[in-house]
């Protein structure tokens, strides 16, 4: 959104507006006639959500019929609200389209995919130096990321602590660096703000950019860092084994003096992945090429013959870690799908039994 269409939605003297707002978000809001007025998710809480508004920051709650059919919105969700600011009141009641939605599979037993945030353009994938660079858990990041439509970087933090650790910490970030392929791969001190102008490409006025990463590496330090003063509150890590504490307790929006827009979530503990298996071919896209040339369109590269990707795991062109880490990413995958459907059969099944139970009560009340 450029300055110009910016302004149209700025007609209040206040200066306010609704951050990334479009003329696709536009044109998608005016089938709403009424008392309506758009506005985006900055924080979400319990029962209610901080929306930006041309008005200013509103809070409101979702309507009774969105909560009917299970329609939540997450932050960075552009929303529709019902205008009552003559009784001070808002209602969310609906959602506009979302152009990429982040989200992780269900680590209880619903199997329902939990949105973390939402129309987002990049993805800064936030690592550490320490036990926290992990190649593994960057293939799983990867893998959530490009299922979601934004585009991925990986930041490595904390790279002033590199001359302290005895590890070879060139070593694997040339890694990740192979591993990732296209995706840029930047190393920096948010304390210290070493390299942070590496990031300047990606600061672009209404794009809006999520941090995602464990616990105690420096997310919030990296976006007070960008603003300059201390917008969340951060903790340390404790020394013996590199882990933080939580620091971030809601998810929050910011907004950086150019515009640029910043998601930040707090630190995700267990991460499982969705229904969509895109984010895996893109992943591993060495391991999805080699597969075309299996014998068997449905080889799942484990004992069938005339299998590319064993042939490639056999002569050394992929390490046997990276192959099973895919196996083990698949398979994850297929338990999700599997726990989804077992789920949507249970509320089937729930739904069912209310109706036949309503249908029983009427029909004994028609007795009476």
């Amino acid at each position: 959104m450029n300055n110009k269409y910016r302004n149209k939605r700025n007609n209040t003297s206040d200066n306010f507006f609704i951050p990334g707002w479009n003329n696709s978000l536009e044109s998608a809001f005016s089938a709403y006639k009424g008392p309506y007025v758009p506005g985006r998710v900055a924080v979400r809480h319990k029962t209610v959500c901080n929306i930006l508004t041309e008005k200013g920051e509103i809070q409101a709650a979702v309507s009774g019929a969105m909560r009917r059919v299970g329609k939540q919105p997450v932050v960075g969700d552009f929303v529709v609200l019902l205008d009552q600011s003559d009784i001070n009141s808002y209602t969310i009641v609906d959602i506009l389209p979302r152009t990429s939605c982040l989200s992780r599979g269900s680590t209880g037993e619903s199997g329902e995919e939990q949105l973390i945030a939402a129309n987002i353009d990049t993805i800064f994938i936030v690592t550490a130096v320490g036990h926290d660079l992990n190649l593994r858990r960057l293939e799983r990041y990867l893998t959530i990321v490009y299922s979601s439509g934004a585009r991925p970087v990986i930041l490595i933090n904390k790279i002033d602590l590199a001359e302290k650790l005895s590890d070879d910490i060139s070593q694997t970030i040339q890694q990740i660096k192979d591993m990732a392929g296209d995706v840029p791969v930047i190393t920096l001190s948010a304390l210290s703000s070493k390299n942070l102008e590496k990031l300047d490409p990606f600061m672009i006025p209404d794009d809006t950019i999520a941090l995602i990463g464990s616990s105690g590496v420096g997310k919030s330090t990296l976006i007070n860092a960008l603003f300059g003063n201390e917008v969340q509150k951060t903790s340390g890590v404790r020394e013996d084994d590199d882990k933080g504490k939580h620091t971030t307790t809601v998810r929050q929006l910011f907004l950086l003096p150019n515009g640029t827009i910043f998601i930040d979530n707090p630190g995700i503990r267990e991460i499982q992945l969705g229904e969509s298996s895109g984010g895996i071919d893109r992943t591993f896209s060495d391991i999805a090429e080699l597969a075309q040339n299996c014998r068997f369109k449905d080889c799942t590269h484990r004992n069938e013959p005339h299998c590319a990707v064993m042939k490639a795991l056999d002569e050394g062109l992929i390490t046997q870690e990276r192959f099973d880490s895919y196996h083990k990413l698949n398979d994850e995958l297929a338990f999700q799908k599997d726990k989804a459907e077992i789920g949507l059969k249970r509320l089937e099944k729930k739904k069912y039994k209310g109706l036949a139970q309503a249908a029983k009560k009427y029909r004994k009340s028609e007795r009476e």
